[in-house]
């Protein structure tokens, strides 16, 4: 029996990378997806690939800054599925590497839109929803960068470390309504994210405080082997995970 026969996901940042790899799991194990994300070539992409292995998927573009498009989301999922069952709030983005004083208002801005209030928009959305049926399951995807300090810049640790902070609350919260959360932190996956950034233009204060520990990672990870890890959190079989923080990152964080 496939383990998401007729659930509902929502899957933001899910044109490539980890949450396209999200997205075809999901539905492969029966599950209809709500697949969201600003690239509409990749979503036209995710869609063709999930309809022609028989999948049931509805596409559409959302900023994950904006509050109107992410409430959009489940707006369309209630109106065409009728329900939200499991939502991934995959979607974000890196910063620059920058230390504090180097960090600029506008990267901060942006990165904590769309690490931070993009997902508290979607969660809220999300578990109003859930309330109603008194079930439901939520998938943050954070970071290694949300355990330590030295694996990005100020902007993308903080947003990462929010992250975690809504998982465990929201978790503890819900606990008795049937509502579900929990978090994966990747460590390097080799996604567009990873790909963009370029070690040899770091700033300096990265170079000499965030590379040396960059060398010690085993390897990377691909997004499928994340994918999977979301694929047990979102089932029956991961009925009594709660507030977890699931490391996936070959053993990186475990020097």
């Amino acid at each position: 029996m496939k383990k998401l026969e007729n659930k509902i996901s929502v899957v933001t940042g899910a044109a490539s990378g980890m949450g396209r790899s999200i997205a075809l799991l999901f539905a492969a194990q029966g599950s209809k997806v709500v697949a969201t994300d600003i690239d509409r070539k990749g979503l036209d992409s995710l869609e063709k690939e999930i309809r022609n292995a028989g999948g049931d998927v509805t596409i559409m573009t959302a900023d994950m800054a904006k509050q109107n498009e992410v409430e959009k989301i489940f707006d369309i999922a209630v109106d065409r599925y009728g329900t939200v069952d499991i939502l991934v709030n995959n979607a974000g983005i890196m910063d620059k590497m920058d230390a504090v004083g180097d960090v600029t208002d506008d990267v901060w801005k942006q990165v904590m839109d769309i690490n931070v209030n993009g997902p508290f928009w979607a969660t809220r959305s999300a578990v109003n929803i859930m309330l109603k049926k008194g079930s439901g399951n939520i998938i943050n995807i954070s970071s290694i960068g949300g355990l330590r300090g030295a694996r990005a810049g100020a902007a993308y640790t903080t947003s990462k470390h929010a992250l975690m902070g809504l998982t465990k609350n929201t978790a503890f919260m819900y606990a008795k309504k049937g509502i579900r959360c929990n978090a994966i932190a990747p460590g390097g996956v080799a996604t567009n994210m990873a790909k963009d950034i370029d070690m040899e233009k770091l700033p300096k204060l990265a170079t000499e405080q965030i590379l040396p520990g960059m060398a010690t990672n085993p390897r990377y990870g691909e997004a499928n082997e994340i994918a999977t890890a979301a694929l047990f959190l979102a089932s029956d079989d991961a009925s009594f995970v709660n507030g977890a923080i699931l490391v996936a990152d070959g053993g990186w964080i475990a020097q």
